[in-house]
């Protein structure tokens, strides 16, 4: 089959399509016109420039596929102008549902997120009917995300069926920008922030997170949606993953979120309003830390056969791909074979 991923040039839009490609498909990436189209066309995929902001560039991308995933998002917790985020997120993904459903594609899988489901409180997990309104959610990225989940799920119909998943917080290789979860393996390597404050999350491997995506469109029900998850954790835990994965020393303090604020404001006064970049710790950020999201994937295991294994090994290559690709200088141990097969 021939499909179109979105997001290709991100941590698990890439995970996606390479997926994809390892099962025999035919695999089109959107990318914009500042990105070089050469290494991709090296790496077995068909380019194709276009904008997800600009729906009359997409009509080429989507034209001839089996399928769209769509993946792509502005993952970020501060931009200098917070109306980007929904004009990407969820502009975005109503002009790609309206090109594909111009040009005849029979279904999509879109990328939401376990973030926009509500919060059930402290130790206990969410499923897929924890139904979120926006002044449920702690922050602009998750409540544009959930604008977009419902634009999707109302795009559904017999002729383009939409399935949802909701990845929890995906762990592994290839995080270029990085992410905010690939901020916490690399606060974790430089040290730059040795503390953590207390909160819950669910981490997945991203390469299991990807195979779910192939799942839901194979096995998925339109209308229907999915979370693909993995495992359930605090921030705490993170680390000490971290530094089973690593072999790394680290000794992190835990601090408190009155102590945390002053800090994420004065982050967001120097580093955001004065010299426009991104916060180190922005204050939406530090919102959703403090927004507890255990989740379950049953309903994923259930009806798509989604069998997601641990993550300490990706915990470990996320490391690992950090240190061989300049973001780090650590020389990370190399793991015992016992290592490698239990984990």
């Amino acid at each position: 089959m021939k499909f179109l991923v979105t997001g290709a040039t991100g941590f698990l839009g890439s995970a996606v399509a390479n997926h994809l490609k390892s099962e025999g498909h035919a695999v089109r990436v959107l990318i914009r016109a500042q990105h070089d189209s050469k290494p991709y066309m090296a790496a077995g995929y068909e380019p194709v420039n276009g904008d997800l902001t600009v729906e009359s560039s997409l009509k080429e991308a989507v034209k001839g596929v089996d399928g769209v995933f769509h993946v792509a998002a502005l993952y970020k917790f501060w931009t200098d102008r917070e109306t980007d985020i929904y004009r990407v997120n969820v502009g975005g993904t109503e002009s790609l549902l309206s090109a594909a459903r111009a040009a005849g594609v029979p279904k999509i899988v879109f990328t939401s997120s376990v973030g926009t489901l509500k919060s059930k409180g402290w130790g206990i997990p969410v499923d897929e009917q924890s139904t979120a309104t926006t002044a449920d959610l702690p922050d602009d990225y998750h409540r544009s995300k959930l604008l977009s989940e419902q634009a999707a799920a109302a795009a559904n119909s017999p002729d383009m069926e939409v399935v949802v998943v909701n990845p929890t917080t995906p762990i592994g290789e290839h995080d270029v920008r990085p992410t905010p979860t690939g901020r916490i393996v690399l606060e974790f390597l430089t040290h730059r922030f040795p503390g953590y404050l207390n909160g819950e999350i669910n981490f997945v491997d991203v390469r299991d997170a990807a195979r779910g995506h192939l799942l839901a469109f194979e096995r998925g029900t339109g209308g229907e949606k999915y979370i693909l998850g993995g495992h359930n954790s605090t921030f705490r835990g993170a680390y000490e993953l971290l530094q089973r994965a690593t072999g790394l020393s680290r000794t992190p303090v835990r601090i408190p979120y009155h102590a945390a604020w002053p800090v994420a404001a004065f982050a967001e006064l120097f580093q955001g309003m004065l010299l426009r970049r991104e916060p180190f710790f922005p204050i939406q950020a530090l919102r959703a830390v403090k927004h507890p999201m255990h989740a379950t994937h049953a309903k994923a295991q259930r009806e798509l056969g989604y069998e997601p294994g641990g993550v300490l090994n990706a915990f470990r290559r996320a490391a690992e791909w950090f240190d061989g690709n300049g973001y780090v200088n650590l020389g990370l141990p190399s793991r015992s074979a016992h290592e490698e097969a239990t984990n």
